[in-house]
């Protein structure tokens, strides 16, 4: 029985989650192991020749081969910044919201050259945008950053889908932060965006 490409990224990005998990429980012998693991995912970042070091874990899940720099490169910026977000199909943009809240026009300004920046340079660009989220503790959604990066790094980067997923990141980054605004006002509204 063959399993969906959608499938595949979900199961490699919940063994991503339960490395940050691992790392935690408080179990020596599984928190060594996911340590482990992490590290060689960060170093896997640093060059091509360390890329090797992400292989095993990243392979066993079956990438398809056009996907394959993508998965490496999620693995790497997780284990960079492994404080994975659950919060629906939350973009890489409200997770930059959230950093402007917090660091005002910088992070605004690193957005915006983020959104700008052509698939060849789009990695390093991220690597940076990563550690700065990870600094403020502000979470991200892997799995939602995954299937975007498989669009804005494929060979149809310059086309509409990739410049919809660039579109839905801005919107998510301008828009209002809608829980905030809804748990500090009435209790009675009831409305939601979908709602609306």
């Amino acid at each position: 029985m063959t399993t969906s490409v959608a499938e595949r990224r979900d199961t490699f990005v919940k063994a991503l989650y339960s490395l940050h998990a691992g790392a935690r429980s408080g179990i020596p012998k599984r928190q060594s192991e996911c340590r482990q693991a992490l590290a060689r995912l960060r170093r896997s970042l640093t060059g091509p020749r360390q890329q090797t070091a992400a292989y095993e874990i990243v392979f066993r899940h079956d990438p398809p081969e056009s996907e394959q720099e993508v998965w490496l490169l999620v693995a790497g910026l997780f284990a960079t910044h492994p404080q994975p977000s659950r919060r629906g199909h939350r973009s890489l943009g409200s997770s930059m919201r959230a950093l402007r809240e917090k660091r005002g026009p910088a992070a605004a300004r690193r957005f915006e050259q983020l959104l700008g920046r052509e698939r060849d340079v789009l990695p390093h660009h991220l690597r940076q945008v990563i550690r700065l989220l990870g600094s403020d503790d502000i979470p991200v959604n892997y799995s939602s950053l995954l299937d975007d990066l498989v669009v804005l790094m494929g060979d149809g980067y310059r086309d509409n889908p990739a410049h919809r997923v660039r579109l839905r990141w801005a919107r998510d980054f301008h828009s209002p932060d809608y829980t905030a605004t809804t748990a500090s006002t009435d209790d009675t509204t009831t409305s939601s965006p979908a709602s609306a």
